[in-house]
């Protein structure tokens, strides 16, 4: 129980200064920006409390906000990913999921890409949508979330690949 707490928090101190220090200031061609703090959104243990992924969400985009200057929307389109995430999930793994047996790990691939886009693109859909607030700029928006969505969702993979435990 402690391992799982101590590196749900560094995963979240983690997430947070990788997301600030670093990676807001990669910018190509101005439509693809890298997300890689949603993966805290992703990989909280399923069976955890919900309240307080709730509240931990909201903490996460929050914290984001108050180093971007953001005036909130990290921490709207982190909400809107935390309370969507369970029908995600049910649609991405089935059976396995309102059994809770899921190991993001050992999941079949197709499972998991399906899961990390869906979440991707609905928290980058309400990140730009908020960030624009425009109806007049919807392609832009579409445009935005398209594309950084696809690399978030590359660099979230890559990382999952590169730091999941290898089972023996």
């Amino acid at each position: 129980m402690n391992s799982k707490l101590f590196s749900n928090i560094a995963r979240f101190v983690i997430l947070i200064f990788l997301q600030v220090l670093i990676l807001n200031n990669i910018n190509f061609a101005g439509y693809i920006n890298p997300y890689l703090y949603v993966l805290f959104i992703l990989l909280y243990p399923f069976e955890g409390n919900q309240s307080l992924f709730i509240f931990l969400s909201f903490l996460l985009g929050i914290s984001i906000d108050v180093f971007e200057d953001s005036g909130g929307i990290n921490a709207a389109a982190c909400l809107v990913a935390a309370f969507v995430r369970p029908n995600l999930l049910r649609f991405s793994f089935g059976i396995s999921y309102d059994h809770q047996n899921i190991r993001l790990s050992q999941t079949p691939f197709g499972s998991k890409l399906s899961y990390v886009f869906l979440m991707v693109l609905i928290h980058h859909f309400v990140f730009f949508s908020l960030e624009m607030f425009s109806v007049n700029h919807i392609l832009l928006i579409l445009k935005k979330t398209l594309f950084s969505s696809i690399f978030s969702v590359i660099l979230i993979l890559l990382s999952l690949t590169l730091f999941s435990r290898k089972s023996r």
